[in-house]
């Protein structure tokens, strides 16, 4: 089968950093946006946006500001990777496509900045998915600068193999996920995770009321450590759904897809009765 061509856009945020994402699937499909992680890029996502284009679904699929094609600002201010403007981008991102409302998907970083944006603009999410994120982080300072430090250290090759490697246990996925890291700033790392090193969106999901779906890798250990203490914690809202993939690590889309589609499938088609 041969694969669709995922269209690429460009749009500027409102601090002029040039952003681009790619899109596929009929105009007047159901819009979903599959948001990847922090140090990946949409590549992350091809394979899936291009089986529910063929579902039907309109697919929306970023690149977050400094990676994959989108730039990162040249300004270097402290708010310009904060998580606050990387949710407002996907707003205008949205705006951008002429799309009012999605079915938003998020993996770790993807994730973070769908939590911002439900809290700020909740009608602009039909509902709202969410695959190795936790909704509140509490790390030490100084963390990202390991980044810049593993990478003078390692070098940039051979650290995209050991993120490759600790990030899945799915060997196919490998390559992708190096591929990627590969093509990362290790800059733009130190300088997002100065910001998601600590926050918490605990409240913007828990006031969110349309549907939520939360899928737990089982082989997603860190993130795990602080997702199943919040889950425990915070009495999930009726609308919520949480499904265990056992055999998923920290990008589940890569690692179990089969299970990743169909857990999305489903959620997606129970959400449509129930808004009927």
């Amino acid at each position: 089968m041969t694969t669709l061509l995922l269209q690429r856009h460009h749009y500027r945020a409102a601090d002029g950093t040039a952003l681009s994402y790619r899109s596929a699937g009929p105009a007047k499909g159901k819009a979903i946006v599959l948001c990847h992680g922090l140090a990946a890029s949409g590549r992350q996502f091809d394979a899936d946006a291009d089986h529910f284009a063929r579902q039907g679904y309109r697919v929306l699929v970023p690149d977050l500001r400094g990676h994959g094609q989108s730039c990162a600002p040249t300004t270097r201010l402290p708010g310009d990777f904060a998580i606050a403007t990387m949710a407002y981008d996907m707003a205008a991102m949205l705006d951008h496509a002429g799309i009012d409302q999605v079915h938003w998907v998020g993996n770790s970083l993807g994730g973070i900045v769908a939590l911002d944006l439900v809290g700020r603009q909740p009608q602009r999410f039909a509902s709202l998915a969410l695959f190795g994120t936790a909704f509140a982080l509490k790390l030490p300072p100084g963390l990202g600068g390991v980044f810049p430090a593993l990478c003078r250290v390692l070098g940039r090759n051979l650290l995209a193999r050991v993120t490759a490697a600790n990030t899945t246990r799915h060997t196919p996925a490998r390559p992708l996920i190096a591929d990627m890291a590969r093509a990362f700033d290790p800059n733009v790392g130190a300088a997002i995770t100065a910001h998601v090193r600590r926050y918490d969106l605990h409240d913007n999901a828990l006031n969110y009321t349309g549907p939520v779906l939360v899928l737990v890798g089982g082989r997603d250990t860190a993130v795990n450590l602080a997702l199943r203490p919040s889950l425990q914690r915070h009495t999930p809202r009726p609308s919520w759904t949480i499904v265990e993939l056992p055999e998923a690590g920290h990008c589940a889309n890569l690692d179990a897809s089969e299970a990743w589609r169909t857990a999305l499938t489903g959620f997606w088609n129970a959400s449509a009765l129930t808004a009927a």
